[in-house]
């Protein structure tokens, strides 16, 4: 299968033309619209979404493309990451990925088809390429190594994703906050709860996400409204 983690945003053009690209060259194989509302151009923020929404998984190839600088010096890159094929742009995106699993390789890719875009490679390059990967067919394309971001830190404080609900998803890893512990997002404290059910409605609570992240939520509201949140504010967490 193929899955797709975008900014291309779902409504917009552009995902349907990732389609088609794919189904030309093959037909029958399955395509998962895994995320396309990653925070626009930030590639950051995505870089901790894919290391936790695209973990590696055998027979999958992933076609991960938040890419502001399309168009420009970046690599296109297809890097086997513990044995599934990530396909992208070189500028960050796959580096934490390429911290928490096994790299096998690392190469840029070569091949060009007939007519491509100065901005849309997702189509005209990325798509094509994840879709030869999922056939097993050949990709003409180089060893390189790829640009490394260790200024990032491996968890990120900080908010990295606001669904449509308002519920705030950190780059932290839960497993590694006490529950006992206050959060601190947009200066207000916020208190550990297991599920929104354990929380009065409208109040305000931190907790671990099925994705194994810190989230912070308010039952039936949204907290990015009732705490003033956005992609990139800061939280801090503090003992009681």
């Amino acid at each position: 299968m193929i899955c797709l983690f975008t900014d291309f945003g779902a409504c917009d053009l552009y995902v349907g033309q990732m389609h088609q690209a794919i189904r030309r060259q093959a037909p029958e194989g399955a395509v998962i619209d895994l995320f396309h509302s990653a925070p626009a151009f930030n590639v950051r923020a995505g870089a901790y979404l894919a290391a936790h929404y695209c973990p590696p998984i055998a027979g999958a190839v992933y076609c991960c493309i938040v890419d502001p600088g399309v168009g420009g010096p970046r690599a296109a890159a297809v890097i086997d990451i513990d044995g599934c094929f990530y396909v992208g742009p070189d500028n960050g995106l796959f580096e934490i990925l390429m911290r928490r699993f096994p790299v096998r390789s690392a190469r840029r890719i070569t091949w060009k088809p007939e007519s491509m875009s100065s901005t849309f490679h997702g189509r005209d390059l990325f798509a094509p390429v994840a879709a030869r990967l999922s056939l097993n067919q050949p990709v003409e394309a180089e060893a390189f190594q790829p640009r490394r971001f260790g200024e990032w830190p491996d968890d990120a404080d900080e908010i990295i994703y606001i669904d449509h609900y308002g519920n705030a998803i950190t780059g932290m890893h839960a497993s590694k906050v006490d529950v006992d512990q206050i959060m601190f997002a947009g200066g207000t404290a916020v208190a550990h709860a297991n599920s929104f059910g354990e929380v009065p409605l409208r109040e305000a609570f931190w907790y671990e996400n099925a994705n194994g992240l810190v989230e912070i939520a308010v039952n039936q509201g949204s907290a990015d409204r009732m705490l003033n949140l956005q992609v990139g504010s800061p939280v801090r967490i503090v003992k009681p």
